[in-house]
Parts: C-alpha cells; structure tokens; sequence
C-alpha cells in the first residue's frame, strides 16, 4: 500500500502548526489570589487612615464660618451664640443634634432648627420663628401665643396685627372640665379658621366658656362665634354675611345653618 505523498504530507504539517498557540515567549511570575488580597486590603487601608487624616488631622476641613437664615424677629448675632458653633473644629466632629437642642431649649422663639454641615468648612443654621397669632396682655406686657398655643415670648409692645385675646372664663361647668388651657386652645383654633379679611380685621377674641367665643373688629363689629366646632362652615357663612350686610354691626354664626345679622 502505498504512504502519503509529500502533498498531503505538507497539508498535515499546516494543519499542525496552525493548531498551536504562537510562542510569545517565557511566561511572567504570576500573582497568587492570596497576594492580590494582601495588596487590595493594604490598598484600603491605606485609603481609609488618609480619609481619616483629612477629615479629623488635616486643616482642609475645619469649620471656619456660620451662616443663619430664617430670623425676622431674633437676629443672626443671637442666635449664633447661643448656638456656640466650635469654629476650627473638624467640621465632621461637630454634633449638630446637640446645637439644635441648645438653640429650642434656650430660644423659645425658635419653633424649627436644622443645622447642617456646608462642606467643606462651613455649618449653616436654617431656623424658623414662631408666629404670634394672639396676645395675652400681663402685667403691662404682652405675651406672645403661637399657632400651637404655646406661650414663647413676652414683649413690651404688641405686634401689629395680632389680637388680643381676653380670656375671661366665667365659673363654670366648662371651666372645671377644659381649664384655661384648653380654652386657649380654642381661641387658637378659632383664629386659624377665620377667612383671611376677617382675621385681618380682628382686634381681640373674647372667651368666656368653651362655647362662648367672639370676635372684637374694627368699625364696632362684632361676631359671636359660639364654639370652636364646625370652624370652615362658620367661615363660609361669615363671609357670605358680610358681603350681603356689609354695614351690619353684629353677626352671629353660633350655628352655621341658622346665622343672623344685626345692627345694620
């Protein structure tokens, strides 16, 4: 039999060599998986210590201004000292719960704080004021009475604008069950549900049981409320009333589905 021809031994000898891998010559040391986990934890590690210097060793982030925002009332000055910011301070090191605990505890004015770190070097202070939405006259002062009903401040002059409330509660069943709180409460209530003119309007809220509210206005107006219940309806039927009876001196909106006008 005869062997192959030196044509076909030439087709095999192609077929070889282009089965192989080329040779690119001797291979390089390899890196084992335990090594590469060295290096990659040494790596962190070195990164987390610089971290670290900067922002505790370093100068680059140190509290060096404070910015307030929000006072009408309080001023910048005052609060930023009460505040008692740690200027030079890391600025990741201040603890800024513990300043806005200082400044509600200590200005009662404040209803609202936050403070915030302004990288990279500055702390800002966003305060919000209460709001007087009644006076309690004492003692030839005024003391200041928020939406809430919380007292916070007493001034020697009244705010323009806000009505005196004459809390003057008549002994009563009402009294020994609500309390004079309570019908502070109800006085707040009654000035949050007063159309926007009325309220405008309003120079003092009389009460004298929980169900016995009314308003002083300007021009000898009057307007007997009763309670503090059903406040959006009433408001509705006050302005209604006033627009129909404009020169009317009294308008009673005890009970919304049967109001009435007088003095006109």
């Amino acid at each position: 039999m005869a062997g192959p021809t030196t044509a076909q031994r030439g087709a095999s000898g192609r077929a070889d060599t282009s089965a192989r891998p080329p040779h690119l010559g001797p291979e390089g040391p390899r890196i084992s998986r335990r090594a590469l986990l060295v290096l990659i934890g040494a790596a962190a590690a070195l990164l987390t210590a610089f971290a670290v210097w900067a922002l505790y060793g370093s100068s680059w982030f140190r509290v060096e201004k404070v910015t307030t925002s929000g006072v009408e009332v309080l001023t910048r000055e005052e609060v930023e000292a009460v505040a008692a910011t740690p200027v030079g301070a890391p600025l990741v090191s201040v603890d800024t719960d513990a300043m806005e605990r200082r400044l509600r505890q200590k200005m009662p004015r404040i209803d609202r704080v936050d403070v915030v770190r302004s990288w990279p070097n500055g702390i800002g202070l966003k305060v919000t004021e209460r709001k007087p939405v009644l006076l309690v006259e004492k003692g030839g002062k005024f003391v200041e009475v928020d939406a809430k009903g919380v007292r916070f401040a007493t001034v020697g002059r009244a705010p323009k604008g806000v009505p005196l409330l004459e809390l003057k509660p008549e002994p009563s069943a009402s009294l020994r069950r609500f309390g004079g709180d309570r019908l502070l409460r109800e006085a707040v209530r009654v000035t949050g549900d007063l159309p926007a003119a009325v309220a405008k309007d309003t120079e003092v809220v009389r009460v004298t049981s929980f169900d016995a509210i009314s308003l002083l206005l300007t021009r000898d107006r009057e307007v007997i409320w009763g309670s503090g219940e059903d406040g959006a309806a009433k408001a509705l039927i006050l302005s209604a009333l006033m627009k129909a009876e404009p020169k009317a001196g009294q308008f009673d909106v005890t009970a919304p589905t049967a109001p009435a006008v007088s003095g006109s």
